[in-house]
């Protein structure tokens, strides 16, 4: 099991960062490989489920979530959404924080425990490593476009 940490500053406001975080096919667009649906169709609520589909073929592989915590940013208080990892394959749980930041901007936190089943521990690293890799690109990419 790993754990990372990812943090940014958007030049946005807070609901707009919320808003491009959250926007689960969006994901899609922005993690190679990857096709997401969502189950009931929008808006994201508690219980919201989001399958993640990655890879081709028959070497592809879901990762079910489902939304556990989902508070939107408000003028009060930074938005927070957890979402739980229920697949067969992938266990663990990502949370989406988003505060007011520095000059108006938006500060992203993305906190994300990761286990992948068949994987032993002698993997933990690498998959770390890969683990930040991607999701901060998709959240640099999910932040830059509209």
């Amino acid at each position: 099991m790993v754990t990372f940490f990812l943090e940014r500053t958007a030049p946005l406001p807070p609901d707009e960062a919320w808003r491009r975080l959250t926007e689960w096919h969006r994901h899609g667009d922005a993690v190679p490989l990857t096709r997401v649906t969502v189950a009931p169709p929008p808006p994201t609520r508690r219980g919201t489920v989001v399958v993640a589909r990655t890879g081709i073929g028959p070497l592809a592989f879901d990762d079910r979530m489902e939304v556990t915590v989902w508070q939107p940013p408000t003028d009060d208080t930074p938005g927070l959404c957890r979402l739980d990892k229920r697949g067969r394959l992938v266990r663990g749980w990502a949370e989406i924080e988003v505060r007011p930041g520095p000059g108006g901007r938006a500060r992203v936190l993305w906190r994300e425990e990761l286990r992948v089943r068949p994987l032993p521990g002698l993997f933990d690293g690498l998959l770390a490593r890969s683990g930040r890799y991607v999701f901060g690109r998709a959240v640099n990419r999910l932040l830059r476009q509209p």
